[in-house]
């Protein structure tokens, strides 16, 4: 069975549901706004997932127990919402996963990749502030 990922729109309110599987852009059924992206994908989805968007993809691998991967969280969501179309960010729990982390060659969390069309465009390792998270987000969607 799809994963599904419910998302209330900004403008409308209303909520819809997106299959993690997904491909293209999701707008708001009702308003047809861009909807934000944020998902939280299992380890058996990641490849799919990026070989499947149509959108770049900002991959966050993190873990509950660490303390700069939850602070970073309301960034990444800020980030989903105000690169709603643009942008699809997908969270990728470590523990839960561990693979995706090995396959990736990650050795410390935080870790954010930033893929297109398939193909990682850039790396981040390690929490940053605000500002300094959407320079990066910009210059990787530059460059994609």
């Amino acid at each position: 069975m799809t994963q599904t990922t419910v998302v209330q729109c900004r403008e409308c309110g209303t909520k819809n549901r997106i299959a993690n599987l997904a491909s293209g852009r999701p707008r708001c059924s009702t308003c047809h706004s861009d909807l934000p992206w944020l998902v939280n994908i299992a380890g058996d989805e990641f490849a799919a997932v990026l070989s499947s968007s149509k959108l770049p993809v900002l991959v966050d691998l993190w873990a509950p127990w660490c303390g700069p991967c939850r602070s970073i969280a309301p960034l990444l969501e800020a980030l989903a919402v105000d690169y709603a179309g643009k942008i699809r960010v997908v969270k990728v729990n470590v523990d839960e996963a561990p693979e995706v982390s090995a396959n990736c060659g990650v050795q410390g969390i935080p870790t954010m990749m930033i893929y297109s069309g398939g193909v990682e465009v850039s790396r981040q390792v390690g929490a940053l502030p605000g500002n300094a998270l959407r320079a990066w987000v910009d210059s990787a969607l530059t460059s994609a």
